[in-house]
C-alpha cells in the first residue's frame, strides 16, 4: 500500500506571510496617522479592536501554516474507551 503525503501549503504561507509583513510596516511606517485616528475617540475607538482581531487572524494563519509546512503536527489523541 502506497502511503499518501499531504502536499504542504506553502502558497498559502507566502501569501499570509506577505500579508503579515505588509500589515507590520504600514503599523511602525505610519505611527503617527494610526494614532491620530486611534485616539480621535467615539466610533474610531473600535479601530484598535478591530485591529488587534485583523493582526491576530493573518498571524495566527501564517504561524500555523509555517508549522504545517515545516511538517510540524499535533500529535492526535486516542478515543478513551
Amino acid at each position: 500500500m502506497a502511503t499518501m503525503t499531504k502536499k504542504k501549503p506553502v502558497g498559502k504561507f507566502l501569501i499570509y506571510g506577505i500579508l503579515s509583513f505588509i500589515l507590520y510596516y504600514i503599523l511602525l511606517a505610519k505611527q503617527d496617522l494610526i494614532t491620530e485616528y486611534f485616539t480621535k475617540g467615539r466610533f474610531y475607538a473600535l479601530l484598535p479592536i478591530a485591529t488587534a482581531f485583523v493582526f491576530s487572524f493573518i498571524h495566527g494563519n501564517t504561524t500555523d501554516l509555517f508549522w504545517k509546512v515545516l511538517g510540524v503536527e499535533a500529535k492526535k489523541r486516542r478515543e478513551v474507551k
